[in-house]
């Protein structure tokens, strides 16, 4: 860890016993880590998906195969494959196939409308695009405008044990939801092109320090953006994370993903880090689905359960959990969203007493970067300490460090931070900033650190929305409000959800006599907008306030809405 005459690094202190208070990332690139678990433990199940069971030794070979699959399609060191898969072993393999091929992976969020998808897909410079079978629709609106060359299409029922693979088929007839792909020409059949295939991709010199991903982020404000993230901040984050739970027995532990890999936070911790323990990655392809969550950690018996405030709540909340043993669960690191405080305590208390702990992070850094301890002090409402190998500073206007108590930026540095923003070198000035000879990363979120060390985030200097651990960028859904022919202005804010811990809230003002229902504008949004980003509630007003140079004001505007949500709840 490096030193300077700025860092005091206080949260040393409050480390628990075993975990290190100097870390060295090496020089490992992620495909290592799958090679590893592969050599030391062929036999241990890697992959549980509903009933079909892949060990390390097969998922290596299958990564080779893979690999090899896209080589001899075309697909050269470099270039950007994406990814649009749901938790399933395709997504493991296409992962970490496309990474052993030299490619860049980029993540694309299964949820995606057309639009979004166009963005990415133009964005990144992508030519290999690997999707679901039931996303293909969305993908041919737009193919005549994308850089894609190839599609390589797979669907559940490939990863299915007999008889599901054949029911699974008739059943999504029966229900309509079957979308049948034909290969050829460009589009190719993922389970096809594994078929009979060698596991002996050319080999591909990978580097540490070169991009293994593409992950979309909007940052703290702004248009969806690729933080590059390279082999070595991958497998560092991985890596810190493994050291801050001291308990984790390699070859041993079950880990339930509901958590989607597409999301950063799912990708390191479900996925990265249980490949770097050799643990039994137990995948749910739709954390929505609270019933299969909760049979799949019974079944399981499942120890390790990353996810978000709403995935816990939820199960908190469901009239099933009761039914079923969850007290297996040792540890949970909640991420992406405040964790409410009585989210934890029931969850605890249905779980037997499951650490559920509060962390910190941001896609550009991998993302982990704070958490509360384990088995040690758990500062309610903290985001914790900082993990071994990064340093935080509180900053203020000038770029000047902070005492103590006193509420600036929060400015972080480590082996996890982002190269930049892909094809933004503008947008990555913004965020990286040099100081006492390291780099660091501009979080954009006003915090203090308290005694100790521990840290704890007091406002959001600009404003994201977070909702469900997904984050939602402002322009992006006033952009779709503003395609409405009745609205003059728009703007979206944040409001508390007791669920999501924040819901997109849409303030508008209508064009002269014009008249649009709250119905009616939500239901616009649906057609240009993920699920997750649509307004919940709409407020129309005669205008919306601005400042004296015509910014509309934001804050304001979600001040005034969570008021009168207060309002509501005590009347």
């Amino acid at each position: 860890m490096p030193t300077t005459g700025a860092m005091t690094r206080p949260w040393l202190e409050q480390y628990e016993k075993g975990v290190p208070r100097d870390f060295a990332p090496g020089n490992d690139v992620l495909p290592d880590l799958l090679r590893r678990s592969a050599e030391g433990y062929a036999d241990r199940t890697a992959l549980t998906f509903l009933g079909a069971v892949t060990s390390y030794g097969e998922l290596w070979e299958d990564a080779l195969r893979f690999a090899a699959a896209l080589q001899k399609i075309g697909v050269q060191p470099g270039e950007r494959v994406s990814v649009m898969l749901p938790n399933c072993p395709q997504f493991v393999v296409a992962f970490y196939g496309a990474l052993l091929a030299g490619a860049t992976v980029v993540n694309t969020s299964p949820l995606y409308v057309p639009g979004e998808l166009e963005h990415q897909l133009r964005d990144s410079g992508s030519e290999t695009l690997i999707l679901l079978d039931t996303f293909y629709p969305r993908y041919t609106q737009v193919a005549a405008r994308v850089p894609v060359q190839r599609v390589i299409v797979t669907g559940i029922q490939d990863a299915l044990p007999f008889p599901k693979n054949v029911l699974y088929p008739l059943k999504a007839r029966r229900e309509g939801s079957w979308v049948g792909v034909k290969a050829g020409g460009s589009v190719y059949s993922f389970k096809a092109l594994l078929k009979g295939q060698a596991p002996t991709p050319h080999p591909v010199t990978v580097h540490p320090d070169g991009v293994a991903l593409l992950q979309y982020t909007g940052g703290t404000t702004g248009v969806p953006k690729g933080a590059m993230l390279t082999h070595a901040n991958l497998v560092a984050n991985a890596g810190q994370a493994r050291a801050w739970m001291t308990d984790l027995q390699p070859g041993t532990e079950v880990c339930l993903a509901a958590i989607p890999f597409f999301h950063v936070y799912g990708m390191t911790v479900a996925m990265n880090l249980s490949v770097l323990i050799a643990a039994n990655i137990v995948l749910v392809p739709n954390a929505r689905d609270i019933k299969m969550v909760l049979s799949q950690i019974a079944e399981s018996g499942a120890t390790l359960f990353p996810g978000v405030p709403t995935l816990y709540n939820a199960i908190n909340n469901h009239p099933d959990t009761p039914a079923h043993d969850l007290t297996s669960i040792r540890a949970c690191i909640s991420g992406s969203a405040p964790l409410l405080l009585e989210t934890a305590r029931q969850f605890r208390q249905i779980t037997g007493g499951a650490n559920l702990v509060e962390g910190y992070g941001l896609t550009e850094a991998s993302p982990i970067t704070h958490t509360n301890p384990i088995a040690g002090e758990q500062r309610e409402g903290s985001i914790g300490l900082p993990v071994p190998g990064m340093d935080a500073l509180v900053m203020n206007e000038l770029g000047q460090p902070l005492a103590c108590g006193e509420v600036g930026e929060l400015w972080v540095s480590g082996p996890n931070i982002m190269r930049g923003y892909w094809g933004r070198p503008d947008e990555t000035a913004g965020v990286l900033r040099e100081y006492a000879g390291q780099t660091w990363l501009l979080t954009g979120d006003m915090a203090v650190m308290e005694e100790g060390g521990y840290f704890r985030i007091v406002d959001r200097k600009k404003d994201l929305i977070i909702a469900g651990g997904y984050n939602i960028y402002p322009r992006e859904v006033e952009e779709v409000l503003m395609t409405h022919p009745a609205v003059l202005e728009a703007a979206a804010v944040g409001v508390p959800d007791a669920y999501r811990g924040e819901s997109v809230h849409a303030v508008v003002a209508l064009k002269p006599g014009a008249s649009v229902t709250e119905a009616e504008i939500v239901a616009h949004c649906r057609n240009g907008l993920s699920p997750y980003k649509v307004p919940r509630s709409v407020e129309f007003r005669p205008e919306l306030p601005k400042t004296a140079v015509g910014k509309v004001l934001r804050r304001q505007l979600a001040e005034e809405a969570r008021a009168a949500g207060e309002q509501k709840a005590a009347s």
